[in-house]
């Protein structure tokens, strides 16, 4: 069986909010107490198998505290000075305090800042958006504020929110909008971003903002996913889901589709189409739960769920709009394949020396391939090598002179993949070097003798270009067997496995998280890195 190894720099899949401004949630957040539990199992599993073989004490409690407050004010325009003192009594406290399952500090400095956050906003949408600005007056103000100092008190932020609101009120002013149009503009733009706090912010979030700082500490490809995050990265490798096959996104108060998937229940339904709005959800025979104004993961959650089970869906169809008449429809769940992310094909007609030539062109965003239909010995489970061995079929069939795999943008994916990959390239050999972290050597080789194309071969990458995208690069260069073309790329040298947290804690009525971490670090056939 494949080992399920993971050598990714994925952007997660995630949705983008959009909402206008509601009523203040002054709810306090807290942690569940199922999250100091995961940071210790989280803490525990570092210390004994990340590859570094870095420990969970002082000096990195030190600098999970300064990431944490970075990820909540990376840009120096919420916390002041006299804040930054008070969370000084933690520098040196995390590591004990996460062995001892606490976490509540995460939430203690999270309710500074979103005091200060409501602050600043009443500040601007009562004060700084109806002001007046004169832009004769010579001065400026630093957008990166990483090197300045905190500001000592609240005239200081005031000051540099001044400078803030005025630079986007000049913006928009340049852009040839009116005093009355920049206003209402602004207006808009700090509603929105008092309701994404007040909505779309709850303790898992903070836990999870909490939880990467302390991951990151060891290592900037060691990451925590909630159990929502998890989800989607597990669609990301597998370009699959189970639902009705449809995108959603919040507009206002409403979860909006903006996508239906070919093939999924929803498009075979003729029922959901683009910009209808979901206004209830129900699970079979059950009631149905009005989902307006929740967050987008919840109402996801809702309607996901194993195939063949049934959903019911309250809607709000496009054509009639939010004032129209409402419609009930009822759904069969199935599995989704995500064919956007797929490998895809094109041919390029050119002319060489008056001769009509054929360049085939194979896209292929990620390493990707379907883990759990593979260990269900499904033989038509998802997989990269299996979908390229196909399109370059399809590419020799229309006669191509040469065929380019394009890896632009490309962060990685399943390791397993990339040798695979490789193998259909190469006769068979060595394709990858894995040193684990104590020392032990693995070499994943490509046994199959079998080549699927042996005409001229370019690899094209650039800077995002990454892991599983460099192995196998770097394997077609080190054979000779094409030639690598575009930029130097990520120069991302570790795998990284996942691991599910609801192995180590026996807590059936919570969801954990998963983690992710590198274990090994690999090297290409001459023995070289790319990091």
């Amino acid at each position: 069986m494949k080992r399920i190894l993971i050598a990714v720099c994925f952007g997660l899949l995630v949705f983008e909010a959009s909402a206008s401004v509601g009523t203040r949630d002054t709810t306090q957040l807290k942690p569940k107490p199922i999250y100091g539990k995961e940071a210790k199992v989280i803490a525990y599993i570092l210390d004994n198998n990340h590859y570094r073989k870095i420990i969970l004490n002082d000096s990195l409690s030190s600098v999970i505290l300064d990431q944490f407050i970075k990820s909540l004010d990376n840009n120096k325009t919420y916390f002041t000075a006299q804040d930054l003192k008070s969370f000084e009594k933690y520098r040196y406290l995390i590591d004990d305090l996460t062995k001892a399952e606490n976490v509540d500090l995460a939430y203690e400095i999270y309710d500074v800042f979103k005091k200060r956050f409501d602050e600043r906003m009443k500040y601007v949408t009562q004060t700084l958006v109806a002001e007046t600005f004169d832009y004769s007056t010579n001065e400026y103000y630093e957008t990166d504020r990483d090197k300045e100092p905190w500001c000592k008190n609240e005239a200081e932020l005031n000051e540099v929110w001044r400078k803030i609101v005025k630079s986007q009120a000049l913006s928009l002013k340049l852009a040839g909008k009116t005093k009355e149009e920049i206003q209402k503009t602004l207006r808009e733009r700090y509603e929105r971003l008092v309701k994404s706090y007040t909505r779309d912010v709850n303790s898992e979030d903070v836990f999870s903002m909490y939880m990467n700082s302390l991951t990151e500490a060891y290592d900037p490809h060691t990451n925590y996913f909630s159990p929502a995050a998890a989800d989607r990265f597990n669609q990301s490798i597998s370009l699959s889901l189970e639902g009705i096959g449809a995108r959603l996104q919040t507009d206002n108060d409403y979860t909006k589709v903006v996508e239906v998937i070919p093939g999924g229940p929803a498009e075979k339904s003729n029922q959901v189409h683009v910009n209808d709005r979901i206004i209830a959800v129900g699970q079979g025979d059950g009631e149905m739960v009005d989902v307006i104004g929740w967050r987008i993961d919840d109402v996801v959650k809702l309607i996901k769920g194993p195939k063949g089970t049934k959903v019911k869906l309250r809607i709000l169809p496009a054509e009639t709009g939010v004032n129209g008449p409402s419609e009930d429809l009822q759904l069969v769940r199935d599995k989704i394949k995500l064919e956007d992310q797929q490998a895809k094909k094109n041919v390029i007609n050119y002319q060489k020396n008056g001769k009509n030539m054929k360049l085939g062109v194979i896209t292929l965003p990620s390493f990707y391939m379907d883990f759990e239909e593979y260990q269900k010995g499904n033989p038509n489970y998802t997989s990269t090598t299996r979908d390229v061995q196909r399109l370059i079929k399809e590419l020799q069939a229309e006669g191509i002179d040469g065929l380019v795999l394009d890896l632009r943008n490309n962060g990685g994916g399943s390791l397993a993949e990339a040798i695979d990959l490789t193998g259909i390239f190469i006769k068979n050999g060595p394709v990858v070097q894995v040193k684990n972290s104590a020392n032990r050597i693995e070499v994943g080789t490509d046994d199959d003798p079998a080549i699927v194309y042996n005409g001229p071969l370019v690899v094209l990458t650039n800077r995002f270009s990454a892991s599983a995208s460099e192995i196998f690069a770097g394997a077609i260069q080190d054979y000779h067997r094409g030639v690598v073309v575009g930029e130097s790329t990520y120069g991302k040298g570790t795998v990284q496995t996942v691991i599910d947290l609801d192995k180590f804690i026996n807590d059936p009525t919570n969801e954990v998280g998963t983690l992710k971490l590198p274990f090994q670090k690999f090297y290409r056939v001459t023995g070289s890195r790319t990091q």
